[in-house]
């Protein structure tokens, strides 16, 4: 039999393990929430499916992320997915901040000509492209102080030449 003492300790670090675990997959869910809600929040006012967060997109975009470390260049992968790529100085952007980044781009998105009128809006329709159904995104800080590299991959991709979004 035994000792009572040690089965107190024992279950203490289980709980410990299970609180451990339980709170990251919290933190997990915030950080992917932080990246998908707006974005979903711009598909749901096209009357859009939202986006599913997917766990191989995920691994792609840190892979991705990962590369970039070194030199926090917009370098797109070329891979099999559509990307939005974005970077900040410093080191305090947020998930939420790019993706708003992104969707800021709808104000110069054209939906009658298909075009953007002044500036850039690929990562608008990227988000709003209405048979992309996954994403999986990643951020890493850059080497020496040289920002954050945050980068989404959506399934299928979109901004497919002479096609509208929705």
């Amino acid at each position: 039999m035994a000792h009572p003492k040690h089965i107190t300790g024992v279950s203490v670090a289980i709980a410990a393990l299970i609180l451990l675990v339980t709170c990251f997959h919290c933190v997990d869910a915030n950080y992917r929430q932080q990246f998908m809600a707006p974005q979903n929040a711009a598909r749901s006012r096209l009357r859009l499916r939202p986006l599913v967060w997917d766990a191989k997109l995920a691994r792609y975009a840190q892979w991705w992320a990962n590369q970039r470390r070194r030199d926090c260049a917009l370098i797109h992968s070329n891979g099999p997915y559509g990307e939005n790529l974005f970077w900040g100085s410093g080191n305090r952007w947020s998930p939420a901040q790019a993706a708003y980044g992104w969707l800021s781009e709808a104000r110069s998105y054209n939906y009658y000509s298909n075009s953007c009128r002044a500036e850039m809006c690929g990562h608008y329709t990227q988000i709003v492209w209405k048979n992309t159904q996954r994403i999986g995104c990643a951020h890493v800080i850059c080497d020496r102080g040289g920002g954050v590299f945050l980068t989404c991959n959506y399934d299928p991709p979109g901004n497919f030449l002479g096609r509208r979004p929705y």
